[in-house]
């Protein structure tokens, strides 16, 4: 079955003049393509890149708009890609909600304050849209394996994570999302964490601290260290270090070449390697993730990218700056619907 499908936020190409992000609608538009959405409508403010974007992924038949409320209205599509940047996520994808699409596949991450990214969630639920956030690397081949080695207990029972990445929102979103990807979705139980304002800046118009700490414990007592930052050692340390009862498991350490992953447990004489022609980044991830979306919204499983899953990590991002305004651990559920990262930036 074909779905409508239509796009808020065209932008550019990504490497092209004047591209400021990594082209995600043009991947988005691929990957449901390539699951028989059609291509109906097409937004942006920039009525040129919807033209543009029109010649290469649309036909005669796809309308254009420089307004995505006129283009919502008209057209009614199906499925939605919400692909611009934070700040108008929460806007745009209660938009299209309320619009009665049947799908909304927004980019990450969700929003720019707690309150937001709750209500997009709760907002889908009671409109019964299938709500998803693009944290596609719940389908990198690293990923999935280091799943599949915890579930055949390779290093025993997990029992800690070390975790290195940028910063705690950005790039951290997917890295959190990582955490409960591989920790079979336990959700946070305490969270206490630090931020240091020096050297910060903003990507895609969201503040970004200049490093930052979190300790995470987890409902099924697994515990997480995560360090951001440009002091991190990003490139001198994996990028994940799992520890388990029997052994320690390493995604993407330095060097690896194509042993993104590789574990060691008291049956091997050493660290096994295990090789990958994929990744931990890539287009791949993200065709899965839009087909797997659209398999979902056909067989009502829940997907791997929903709404109730991302929330968990964005729990965990905006608790951990709340620590840091609070200068103390932050008990779940999270009782706050700003960002603590904003109010501190604020205060300076």
């Amino acid at each position: 079955m074909a779905h409508s499908y239509a796009v808020i936020g065209c932008g550019k190409p990504r490497s092209t003049d004047g591209a400021t992000g990594f082209g995600m609608s043009h991947q988005h538009t691929v990957g449901f393509k390539t699951a028989g959405c059609k291509v109906v409508g097409l937004a942006d403010i920039k009525i040129e890149n919807a033209e543009t974007f029109k010649a290469q992924h649309g036909d005669g038949s796809t309308q254009v708009f420089s307004d995505y409320h006129q283009m919502l209205a008209e057209i009614r599509p199906e499925v939605v890609s919400v692909c611009t940047w934070p700040g108008l996520h929460a806007e745009m994808t209660l938009a299209a909600i309320a619009s009665g699409a049947k799908a909304v596949h927004c980019e990450k991450p969700m929003a720019l304050n707690f309150g937001d990214a709750k209500q997009m969630h709760e907002a889908a639920l009671a409109k019964g849209c299938q709500l998803t956030f693009n944290h596609q690397r719940r389908f990198n081949v690293p990923f999935v394996s280091a799943r599949q080695l915890l579930r055949d207990g390779t290093i025993g029972t997990l029992q800690r994570m070390e975790v290195i990445c940028g910063n705690l929102y950005d790039w951290g979103t997917h890295w959190f999302d990582m955490m409960h990807f591989l920790n079979e979705e336990s959700a946070a139980e305490w969270v206490i964490g630090q931020i240091d304002l020096r050297d910060r800046k903003e990507i895609f118009g969201a503040p970004i601290e200049g490093q930052g700490l979190a300790y995470i414990k987890f409902k099924n007592d697994v515990r997480v260290s995560m360090m951001t930052g440009h002091q991190a050692p990003q490139t001198a340390q994996p990028q994940f270090t799992l520890h388990g009862t029997d052994g320690m498991l390493e995604i993407e350490p330095p060097n690896c070449g194509k042993n993104h992953l590789r574990y060691v447990n008291s049956k091997q004489t050493g660290w096994v390697n295990v090789p990958s022609d994929e990744g931990i980044h890539g287009d791949d991830a993200v065709l899965r993730a839009c087909r797997e979306v659209i398999e979902c919204l056909q067989t009502g499983r829940e997907s791997e990218l929903s709404s109730r899953k991302a929330l968990q990590s964005t729990t965990v991002i905006f608790a951990t700056y709340e620590s840091s305004r609070r200068r103390g651990r932050v008990d779940m559920p999270l009782d706050v619907n700003d960002s603590a990262l904003a109010d501190l930036i604020a205060s300076l």
